[in-house]
Parts: structure tokens; C-alpha cells; sequence
């Protein structure tokens, strides 16, 4: 009978070989012409909101009475100081648009980073331990999908209060089932593959095997999902600013915008029409890189 050393638990077999190298999943993902023009309008929009203070050209909040709902540039009346034009308070709508990115892009990646932690710790533990703990968190995901994930959101946030952290707190929480669901699915059928019975036959740890062996293999599905859920927390944060629960009315947000400018469609449509437009543009540009990202994740997409 053959003793095992203690220095041959620290050895784990080595884990399945991906579907592709990372030069050919690039590849493939530039091959999509839409792709591309997508992640150049999301570079625009995340160099634009990191550089807010130097690119805008007027303070957002700061207003002029005797500028109020001046046309864009192009229209009779517009002038090249305020390419946009300006809202029902003499404020610059260019500069509060570019603002506007920051806030988006902060909930939508704060909330997918949150709800991904979440929700792949719960797959985790559920797909890989099965029995008890499986049943006790689907239970509980279910219990949540039992509500439509908006309404909950309201519900937490007039509880708590508005704040820009609130908001990425309940957009996380509530947006993790997603996650758990597809990791627990993708971990129940890695668990009885042969790299991680001999995982467990040298010995090594049930939170080893999880961290080195099976959340490496899930990284493409999470992924695809969190770009996609970026968006969704995007116009989930919109949502709510819009119904003023969410950022508070002094922190520009698209949100706000398009509930201000509601009641100046009529005359003064570009109040709410800019705001709308970058909304649609950025939800769009996100969604098209999700789905790139879900066809090169299968290598059947970049073996042709």
C-alpha cells in the first residue's frame, strides 16, 4: 500500500484545456464589425467620464437664467458656446450629458460587480455541495425572483433612502440570482469530471477545488452575463433617478435629465432628448458587446 506524502495534497490535477487561446478569442471578437463599433462607443463614453473635468466645457450645475432653453448650436437660435443647447435653468446640456456618463458607468459596473460576487459565491456553494445547501439558496433565489426586480429596488431604496452607494447596493443585491444560477449550472455538470475526482482523491480542499478548478471555467459565462447586467443597472439607475429615488436631484444623471426635461417636449425637445439618446446608445453598445462576448466564449464561434 502506497503512502501518500503531505506534499502531494498540495498538488492539484491540472484543470481541462479552454476552448482557445486568448490571440484567437481577440480575433474573433474583432472580426465582428459591430462589436468593434461598439466597444469604440463604450471607450468614448468611459475616457468622457474620466476626464468629465477636462473635457466638459462648463460646470454642470451651474446655471444662467438668462441663457435658459437656448437650441443647439445648429438650430435658429443656438449658439456654438453651448453645442447642446441648455436647459429650463440656463445650465450647459453638453456638460451635464458628460457628467451624466459618470454616474451611469459607476452604478452599471459597481452593481455588476456586487451582483457577480454574490451571485458567484451562491453557484459555488450550491452546485458544488448539492443536497441542503442546493435546496436552501435556489429556495431563496426563487423567493427573490418572486418579486419583479424594479419594484424591490423601489421598495429598498424609499426604505434606505437616495445616495449613489444605496443605489449600487440594491441594484447588486438584487441583481445576483442571474449569476448563482448559471455558475450553479455549469458547476454541477464540471463537479464529476475527472480533474476534480482526482482533485479530491490527493486530498485537496473543497475551497481549493472551487477556486482553482472550477470558477476558472466559468469566467466566460460571467462575463457575458455581467456585461449584459451592466446595462440593465444602467437603465435600472435611470429608472429610479427618473422617479427621483434615486441619486439625489444635485448629482447629474440621465435619469434626472429626462425627468426634467418631460414637461419641455413640446417646446424644448432637446432637454430630454440628449439624455435619452446617450441612455439608448450606452444600454446598446453594452448589449452588442454582451452578446460578442457570449458567441467568442464558444469555440465553435472562432474555430470556423
Amino acid at each position: 500500500m502506497t503512502v501518500m506524502s503531505p506534499a502531494a495534497t498540495d498538488r492539484t490535477p491540472a484543470d481541462p484545456p479552454s476552448g482557445g487561446s486568448g490571440s484567437a478569442v481577440l480575433r474573433a471578437l474583432l472580426r465582428n464589425k459591430l462589436a468593434v463599433a461598439a466597444l469604440a462607443v463604450l471607450t468614448l463614453l468611459l475616457l468622457a467620464a474620466l476626464f468629465a473635468p477636462l473635457i466638459a466645457p462648463y460646470d454642470p450645475n451651474a446655471q444662467n437664467l438668462l441663457l435658459r432653453l437656448r437650441p443647439p448650436a445648429w438650430q435658429d437660435g443656438g449658439s456654438g458656446a453651448h453645442l447642446l443647447g441648455t436647459d429650463q435653468l440656463g445650465r450647459d446640456m453638453l456638460s451635464r450629458v458628460i457628467y451624466g456618463a459618470r454616474v451611469s458607468l459607476l452604478v452599471g459596473a459597481g452593481a455588476a460587480l456586487l451582483a457577480g460576487v454574490i451571485g458567484t459565491v451562491v453557484g459555488l456553494s450550491s452546485g458544488y455541495f448539492g443536497g441542503w445547501a442546493d435546496r436552501t439558496l435556489m429556495r431563496l433565489a426563487d423567493v427573490q425572483l418572486a418579486f419583479p426586480s424594479l419594484l424591490l429596488a423601489l421598495a429598498i431604496v424609499g426604505f434606505l433612502g437616495s445616495g449613489l452607494w444605496y443605489v449600487i447596493l440594491v441594484l447588486g443585491f438584487t441583481g445576483w440570482v442571474s449569476y448563482a444560477r448559471v455558475v450553479r449550472s455549469e458547476v454541477m455538470s464540471l463537479r464529476t469530471r475527472d480533474f476534480v475526482t482526482e482533485a479530491r482523491a490527493i486530498g485537496v480542499t473543497d475551497v481549493t477545488i472551487m477556486r482553482r478548478h472550477l470558477l476558472p471555467n466559468v469566467m466566460a459565462p460571467l462575463a457575458t452575463i455581467g456585461t449584459l447586467h451592466v446595462a440593465a443597472a444602467i437603465v435600472a439607475e435611470a429608472s429610479l433617478s427618473y422617479l427621483g429615488l434615486g441619486v439625489p436631484k444635485e448629482t447629474v444623471t440621465w435619469g434626472g435629465m429626462l425627468s426634467d426635461g418631460q414637461l419641455y417636449l413640446g417646446t424644448s425637445w432637446w432637454v430630454a432628448v440628449f439624455p435619452g439618446i446617450a441612455l439608448m446608445l450606452t444600454s446598446l453598445a453594452i448589449n452588442i458587446t454582451g452578446d460578442a462576448l457570449r458567441d467568442v466564449a464558444d469555440p465553435k464561434a472562432y474555430r470556423r
